[in-house]
């Protein structure tokens, strides 16, 4: 732990302080000076609608974030401590930037409310003098000065203790408005009453939902609490709920005691309906103060955390922004640049544009929090331990409420949105690659997701209809000598099939060899990593190639179907590593697994153009097998422009028969070929095969042959495989049974 973080936690705020944050922001800005023309343009069910959908985001994320907060501990940052320990530093500082820009312009927001609670005084002195103070950044500037100059010097300590004195205030106020009933009241209520023309729901909730976002401000104070497992979920949602509460009772207040064109057309209506008027502008200045005082305490520490991180591009920025003055413990430039971007849109002076802006990246936040809770849940981590727990079926709806309502908010603004959030995550990989990106926030949900998968794909194997698709696995010694197998494997994986890779050690399983197997594993997971491949690797010690062999067949395949083909590989021009292989025919045969059997040559594939395939009249058994793969290879992007040729070897009296067979799958798509690569060969006794193969296949980059299990019987099993020596590199098949085209 650095000093700073040290320091922090020396201040030791309670649960309180989280409480008064979250609450005197709930009950802010848009309570006091929207909420009359909510009900003026959607009518009270329409703004109830408004409170629910609002709580319907607020809720589930108030609960993850208690649920997280209880889980580890919570350092400076809040929110996006949360997100970036959950989510990873890449999209956590994406997310996380984000979260500063809207605490920060919402400071901007609060207090340009803040300056409107001052208008009764602005009549009032025009009244008196004559003077006439239309722009209200005369008292927001002066406002944020006063702000940015009691937390640079005093530090949160001030800001925290002014907040009990704001929230007594801000409680009279409604006290003093709930108690009041005006002469002018409404005769008759009509709850559904809206005025003409009037905004489109969606508009009213963009311009409402700011009221809905304090319930996380005390979040941001978690550097600075004593225990902030406890303080965050106590006082994060007992403020959502006593808000939630409160809004209900001021909508209706609301409705039965003024006409809809007042509440449309008079931001300070409330004042006209308490008891005591002048309460409620010193009710909305306090509110609005105090949710500003909470923006700007939470902001900078926000940034801080994002430079504690190293998330921007050169080490001196990091440093200078992270860093804290001695004597307040504040993040003093943090506070700074939030001072000088606050400033900006303070000057801007409109609420409803800034309260828009606002909305789209509380709801990126906001989504982006209950998206962890419910991924943690359906992970099902162990080390997912909250004291405080939600359920997924809370945070998944919450999320996705978040990410709709953006777009139904504003298609531009949530796709602008979108982009500027896809931007900064590229920025943040390309200049901290180190850290971790995407793959590590899926993690526990992909593995959920393949272990139902493959339950699932076990118990409907039986019942379904299936259709071949090679389920390959791969053992071999030589994995770092050549790489042939691998490449073979991975274009088989690319579409169509799955690979599993498992390299060989021989011997028996120690200590010794676990860290040799480790060793190996890692480079070749950085293989698959460098070229991109979709196989699956493993690592099999074992005191003989036989009994690896045996534990391989009996594997139980990783993609959820049961692996049903064996892939071999050897030197062609050291054809004693086949004696090994051809031993071990009938073990395999016990199975019932298709073999392949990779003839390596220097040629290494060549261009990756020409396959070329060689049937004979003996082995019509294996053709549909050869074709299939060569298929399924010219499918991958190293083949592109490739294509497959079919030699067809066979006797005089049935080479028309054989012609026409050929030709009718052609026709009938089956047989993905040219006519034009369609070659019938009369075979000839005296001529052996591999004569016409060495002949015609000499540019091929693979040649396809089969191999029939009975010959291995009756010859010199190492013969079968030899005399191709004009030709590179051969892939011998032989099927267990026939397949379909």
């Amino acid at each position: 732990m650095d000093s700073s973080s040290t320091n922090r936690t020396r201040i030791g705020m309670g649960t309180a302080p989280v409480f008064f944050t979250a609450i005197s922001t709930i009950l802010g800005a848009i309570m006091f000076l929207r909420f009359g023309y909510a009900v003026a343009h959607v009518g009270l069910y329409g703004a109830w609608a408004i409170i629910i959908i609002g709580h319907c985001i607020t809720i589930p994320t108030a609960m993850a974030v208690s649920e997280i907060a209880t889980n580890q501990r919570v350092e400076g940052g809040g929110e996006y401590y949360i997100i970036s320990r959950s989510f990873g530093l890449h999209i956590g500082a994406a997310i996380g930037i984000a979260l500063y820009f809207s605490q920060a312009i919402s400071v901007a927001f609060y207090l340009i409310a803040f300056a409107q609670a001052f208008q009764p005084l602005f009549d009032w002195i025009y009244g008196l003098t004559g003077i006439l103070i239309q722009d209200s950044r005369f008292v927001s500037v002066p406002a944020l000065i006063i702000l940015f100059v009691i937390l640079y010097f005093r530090g949160a300590g001030s800001g925290a203790a002014l907040l009990y004195v704001i929230v007594f205030v801000l409680f009279t106020s409604l006290i003093f408005f709930f108690a009041g009933m005006p002469e002018s009241a409404p005769q008759t209520v009509a709850f559904d009453a809206t005025v003409s023309n009037p905004d489109h729901f969606f508009k009213v909730f963009a311009i409402v939902f700011p009221a809905f976002t304090g319930m996380t401000a005390g979040v941001g104070l978690s550097g600075d609490l004593k225990n902030p497992r406890r303080s965050i979920p106590m006082g994060t949602m007992s403020a959502t709920l006593i808000g939630m509460v409160i809004y209900f009772a001021l909508l209706y207040k609301l409705v039965i005691s003024a006409d809809i064109e007042d509440l449309a057309s008079d931001q300070l209506i409330m004042s006209k309906i308490s008891a005591w008027g002048p309460i409620i502008p010193i009710g909305l200045a306090c509110a609005t103060i105090s949710s500003a005082l909470g923006s700007i305490m939470v902001a900078p520490r926000t940034l801080q955390a994002l430079a504690h991180d190293r998330i921007f591009v050169l080490h001196n920025i990091n440093k200078r922004v992270a860093h804290s003055s001695r004597k307040t413990r504040e993040p003093v430039n943090a506070l700074i640049i939030t001072f000088v971007i606050a400033i900006v849109f303070v000057l801007i002076g409109d609420v409803d544009v800034v309260a828009q802006i606002i909305t789209m990246f509380f709801m990126v936040t906001y989504g982006s929090l209950c998206l962890i809770s419910f991924m943690e849940h359906f992970a099902a981590d162990p080390a997912y331990r909250p004291t405080f727990k939600s359920r997924w079926w809370i945070s998944l709806p919450g999320a996705l409420l978040c990410f709709w309502m953006m777009f139904q908010i504003s298609t531009l603004f949530a796709a602008v949105a979108a982009i500027v959030m896809t931007v900064l995550y590229l920025l943040i990989v390309k200049y901290n690659p180190g850290q971790m990106g995407l793959a590590a926030i899926f993690q526990g949900a992909m593995f959920q997701v393949a272990r139902r998968l493959q339950v699932f794909l076990q118990k409907s194997r039986s019942r379904a209809v299936q259709h071949w698709r090679p389920f390959v696995i791969c053992l071999s010694a030589r994995s770092f000598e050549r790489y042939d197998a691998i490449e073979m494997l991975r274009w088989i994986s690319h579409k169509y099939g799955f690979g599993t890779y498992i390299h060989y050690i021989n011997g028996y399983l120690s200590r010794s060899t676990r860290d040799e197997a480790d060793a190996a594993l890692e480079r070749l997971v950085h293989i698959a990593d460098i070229s991109k491949s979709n196989v699956y690797f493993s690592i099999m010690v074992s005191p003989s190639y036989t009994t690896a062999i045996a534990q391989v067949l009996q594997l139980p395949g990783i993609s959820g179907q049961e692996n049903n083909m064996i892939l071999f590989e050897y030197n062609r021009d050291q054809p004693e590593e086949l004696e090994d292989i051809i031993d071990n025919f009938p073990l395999i045969k016990a199975k019932d697994f298709d073999i392949l059997i990779l003839g390596s040559s220097p040629r290494k594939f060549g261009y990756k153009r020409e396959i070329h395939i060689w049937i004979t009249e003996n082995d019509y058994a294996n053709a549909n097998l050869m074709v299939l793969l060569a298929y399924i290879l010219l499918g991958h992007p190293q083949w592109e422009g490739g294509f497959m040729k079919i030699f067809d070897v066979c006797s005089q009296d049935k080479i028309e028969t054989e012609n026409e067979r050929l030709q009718s799958l052609i026709r009938a798509g089956r047989l993905p070929i040219s006519t034009n690569h369609v070659e019938l060969i009369r075979h000839n006794p005296d001529l052996p095969v591999k004569d016409l193969v060495n002949k015609h296949s000499v540019e091929a980059d693979l040649v396809i042959v089969g191999v029939r299990e009975e010959i291995l019987k009756h010859q010199r099993s190492v013969d079968v495989f030899s005399g191709y020596q004009a030709v590179g590199d051969i892939l011998f098949v032989n099927t267990t049974e026939s397949k379909e085209i």
